[in-house]
């Protein structure tokens, strides 16, 4: 469901009840400016990226190269989180082999 925040901010109540089944897409001058989701939903969300980076620290104890999707996607993720890996000798690798991919 999509709403604009003047709908929102009359009918919260409404829209609290819905984001339980539903997330509630919220938007603020024409751009999806915001989600609401149930408590339920957030909790699975972030047991699910705890997951994820709990794996990604067991392939790095493990001394498992990060490679392809795995390492775009980490990286996606960490940019995302205003993370910056820019430093790190893994990511160095990665992207000089990603360029050297692309630019034969």
């Amino acid at each position: 469901m999509q709403i604009n925040a003047t709908e929102l901010k009359t009918r919260l109540g409404r829209y609290l009840t819905l984001s339980i089944k539903e997330p509630v897409f919220i938007e603020k001058s024409g751009n999806q400016h915001a989600v609401l989701i149930s408590s339920d939903l957030y909790n699975k969300l972030i047991a699910l990226e705890d997951k994820y980076w709990g794996e990604l620290a067991l392939q790095a104890e493990n001394d498992e190269p990060f490679t392809g999707d795995a390492m775009a996607e980490l990286l996606n993720i960490a940019t995302e989180k205003g993370i910056n890996l820019d430093n790190h000798k893994a990511v160095e690798t990665y992207k000089n082999q990603n360029y050297a991919k692309h630019h034969k």
